[in-house]
């Protein structure tokens, strides 16, 4: 059920009814300009990630600082963006499903939406959704660069499936998916420039050998917020995928040398328990901010640490300092920004103090 605004523009962020999603604008838009300042003369493009922002004003504004496009993981996530127009997305992802895939195809009147397969079998179900839909759909292929996850193996599997693509009236050969997720949190920079090498490699030998038989690749995607600089110094990656370095969650900064990036999402929260002595509890627990990735931080009280959670609350221990006031607010920096998200059906963008916009999470809950 969509939940009514928690806040007005205007009013104090003392007075946002909690929990509630708060952006800080001034350190998200330092954080989109830091990235497009990063990018700037590499010639390689950014893609952001909008299964993390769920959103189409943000992905405008993306895009107003040089984004080409969006990446979604599902197909309810592209028709949100298309619907809002946006032009340029890619699904990378693998869809399967005859219903997922007509609605994909009917997504081409509007927008061009792309997607990923790692199959022949899903190559064929394509084929026959664009033909039914009297359209052209681009398809990357999706290789296997070290997460053991999704994605075909490297080398001439990859060339064997692009062709199979490229022979087909109503597919076109996109390029490659080559995203290691898993290398993003990878804690030493090292660890990470390591694991990235051994993708760009794999990566580098799929396209010379898909060159060799006369297929280029328009797109090489991938790279996340913890690694986008060791794609873009590869020479081979054309696009990069991040999406957190919106944000910038509290796992993120855990990363030795992590991203330059400052955290601009919350979890705002109020005290609303102080029965215990040296303990405070917070109206905001499981429902309210995901820990698969750590607990959240306490933004700017360091004496504070939130120490566990259960459903509707959060329990806060006070090691240094004074304790928080009953019914005072704080905001939580999430371990994990995009399933927290989920949880939301506003942001609520706040400048000085003071709430300037709401934006409503439009692909929330877009798991189909």
């Amino acid at each position: 059920m969509l939940q009514p605004p928690p806040a007005e523009p205007g009013m104090p962020e003392d007075e946002i009814d909690t929990p509630a999603l708060v952006l800080d604008l001034d350190a998200f838009e330092a954080n989109l300009d830091r990235m497009a300042a990063l990018l700037e003369g590499t010639g390689v493009r950014l893609r952001a990630h909008a299964k993390t922002h769920k959103s189409p004003v943000i992905a405008r504004l993306q895009m107003q600082r040089g984004a080409v496009g969006q990446c979604v993981q599902k197909v309810a996530e592209a028709e949100v963006l298309a619907w809002g127009g946006i032009p340029d997305i890619l699904v990378s992802n693998q869809v399967v499903g005859a219903r997922k895939l007509a609605r994909l195809a009917a997504l081409q009147r509007i927008s061009h939406v792309a997607v990923c397969v790692d199959g022949p079998e899903q190559v064929a179900a394509l084929e026959a959704a664009a033909a039914a839909a009297d359209t052209r759909i681009t398809v990357l292929v999706e290789i296997d660069c070290g997460a053991s996850r999704c994605g075909v193996e490297a080398g001439p599997p990859t060339v064997a499936l692009a062709q199979r693509i490229a022979a087909s009236p109503h597919l076109i050969f996109g390029g490659l998916q080559s995203y290691h997720g898993s290398a993003q949190h990878i804690r030493a920079p090292e660890g990470r420039a390591a694991a990235i090498a051994h993708a760009v490699e794999l990566t580098r030998r799929s396209v010379e050998q898909l060159a060799q038989q006369g297929l280029s690749c328009a797109i090489v995607g991938g790279g996340g917020t913890g690694t986008f600089r060791n794609e873009v110094a590869s020479g081979v990656y054309t696009e990069i995928q991040a999406g957190s370095y919106a944000f910038m969650d509290a796992d993120y900064a855990r990363n030795a040398e992590p991203p330059p990036f400052r955290h601009a999402l919350f979890v705002l929260s109020t005290v609303m328990s102080r029965a215990i002595p040296g303990i405070a509890v917070l109206d905001a627990g499981h429902k309210a901010v995901a820990i698969d990735s750590g607990l959240p931080l306490v933004h700017g009280r360091p004496g504070l640490r939130y120490a566990g959670a259960s459903d509707e609350h959060g329990k806060l221990l006070v090691e240094d300092g004074a304790p928080p006031a009953l019914g005072e607010k704080l905001r939580l920096v999430p371990g994990h920004c995009d399933p927290t998200i989920d949880r939301y059906d506003w942001y609520v963008g706040v400048r000085g103090g003071r709430v300037e916009c709401l934006w409503p999470v439009g692909s929330r809950g877009a798991m189909a």
